[in-house]
């Protein structure tokens, strides 16, 4: 096992629907097998993951380990950071998945697995990840700053998490599709205007757009199926609307991740993403890992191979 390491884990007890409280103990008796030592503390308010991790890494805490779904892990990661600086670069990250919404790991290639994951956190070597920096507006016009690790979108993705976010501890595995019809049914496309990279796009409607850094959100849409954590660019897919039945018939393409060719998708790279609605007064909702944030006109900034991170 090597020198003794210190290590903080940060658990969000009410992931996965109250489930990771319950399975906590075999959870820290599993940690046990694979480090000798570690402290532990129970998240109990948002945005706590973040004081928590922040606090850890100023202490020199070698790896912190989060537990819980993508909300845990987009909080945990805040917490490495100050400004646009890595607070210390001697700091890791290491993930057990344990929520209603593990996009992010599949693009680490983490398994959902309690041994393997544990596994992979003691022995795969670190590798520095991009994260995404949104600069957003808020509901009093206040501007605000935060990271993400996985996706950002903008669109009916905010109104679908918006959504989600009523169920609270009813939430299923199937809700973010269940969510996703019944906003599609009232939603108005948006009229937005884009700058990619200081190139700026044609204004046009748009259902989606999302900014990508990993592969796969919104429980298991493969919308992003290209992206690579650590090429310094964004994936940057930007969805045209569509009628009733042509969602519902091309809508499992994003599963499989085979959307990418449809007439009404557009596809690009960037480094850095500004959108605008054209209408200042519409309010359009941004979401970042799984959890709504904000509102536009927003920025989206890439900051390469800053975060170390434990996975294959």
């Amino acid at each position: 096992m090597g020198r003794l390491q210190k290590i903080q884990v940060i658990v969000n007890p009410e992931s996965d629907r109250g489930r990771t409280k319950k399975r906590w103990q075999r959870i820290k008796e599993a940690l046990r097998h694979f480090f000798r030592e570690f402290n532990y503390t129970f998240t109990e308010k948002p945005l706590q993951a973040t004081e928590i991790s922040r606090a850890a890494v100023k202490e020199g805490t070698e790896l912190i380990v989060g537990v819980g779904g993508d909300g845990t892990i987009n909080e945990i990661a805040n917490g490495f950071f100050e400004g646009k600086r890595l607070i210390n670069h001697q700091s890791s990250l290491g993930i057990i998945p344990s929520g209603t919404g593990c996009d992010f790991i599949r693009s680490l290639n983490i398994p959902l697995n309690l041994k393997k994951a544990l596994e992979t956190i003691s022995e795969a070597t670190v590798k520095k990840i991009d994260v995404g920096l949104l600069k957003f507006t808020t509901g009093s016009g206040d501007w605000k700053k935060r990271f993400f690790v996985n996706v950002g979108d903008f669109g009916i993705g905010g109104e679908v998490v918006a959504r989600m976010e009523k169920f609270g501890r009813k939430r299923k595995a199937s809700s973010y599709f269940q969510s996703l019809l019944q906003t599609f049914f009232h939603y108005k496309n948006k009229k937005l205007r884009l700058i990619l990279d200081g190139q700026e796009l044609p204004p046009d409607e748009y259902m989606v757009g999302a900014i990508a850094n990993g592969q796969i959100f919104g429980k298991g849409m493969k919308i992003a199926p290209e992206a690579e954590l650590d090429d310094g660019l964004f994936d940057v897919i930007l969805v045209k609307g569509m009628k009733v039945f042509e969602f519902l018939r091309n809508v499992w393409k994003i599963y499989t991740g085979s959307h990418l060719s449809h007439p009404k998708i557009n596809f690009h790279r960037a480094r850095r993403v500004e959108v605008f609605p054209l209408d200042p007064t519409e309010k359009v909702l941004i979401e970042i890992d799984g959890e709504q944030v904000g509102l536009l006109p927003a920025s989206f900034e890439i900051i390469h191979r800053i975060l170390p991170i434990r996975g294959r």
